[in-house]
């Protein structure tokens, strides 16, 4: 699987890229800019990039916006987006974008590799690895909205965990339930948000947030 990286820290971007080496990745190219991130999205086409927010020359977005563009170019491009805090505003233009797998992780809550690895592999397959808190700042922003304030308690924890990438099975042992329970409140969440069921996993947690980021 090849991957590029863009982390403006060297040390930090070196461990990045043995990391994965080590899991059996190719890491394709390894940058620490805006700019120099978005020619090798272009070029590399990789079947995910690693992304901090942060980048030179300003160190305000270049990140983000250096793969939304390259996005434009190369669509369904799955990114994983590196953080060193919630940032909602950012969070909501990946989510935006509405196509391709997206992650959105803090970088001290990433406790270990077989995790991380784990966060790569789910996005480059379309999926989603959002933190939770990162979700749960996504919810609290958008508590007020009709269709969402329609959602039980219990309904709102499934759809945490939903938007973490978690399969029903995973959801049931997380919350001690059933999957056929766990089954039956995401299918109460679909119904409240006016979103039509799907068996995707990927696809339905993809939905599911793009209608919360479009309230």
């Amino acid at each position: 699987m090849r991957v590029v990286i863009a982390e403006d820290l060297h040390l930090l971007r070196e461990g990045l890229v043995h990391l994965l080496g080590a899991y059996g990745f190719d890491v394709v190219a390894a940058v620490e800019s805006g700019p120099e991130l978005h020619a090798a999205l272009i070029r590399e086409r990789p079947d995910v990039a690693v992304v901090d927010v942060r980048l030179p020359p300003t160190f305000t977005d270049e990140g983000l916006q250096a793969a939304l563009a390259a996005r434009k170019q190369v669509p369904g491009l799955p990114v994983l987006v590196l953080s060193q805090h919630v940032e909602q505003l950012y969070a909501r233009e990946l989510l935006a974008d509405g196509s391709g797998g997206i992650g959105y992780l803090l970088k001290d809550r990433v406790f270990n590799g077989e995790q991380f690895v784990d966060a790569v592999r789910r996005v480059a397959a379309g999926g989603t690895a959002m933190d939770p808190e990162v979700i749960a700042k996504l919810l609290a922003g958008n508590a007020r909205n009709k269709p969402l304030s329609k959602l039980t308690p219990r309904e709102r924890e499934v759809l945490e965990l939903m938007a973490e990438g978690r399969s029903n099975a995973a959801i049931g042992q997380r919350l001690y339930l059933s999957e056929s329970a766990v089954g039956k409140h995401t299918a109460g969440i679909f119904a409240k948000l006016g979103l039509a069921p799907s068996d995707d996993d990927n696809r339905r947690v993809l939905a599911v947030l793009a209608f919360l980021n479009s309230r």
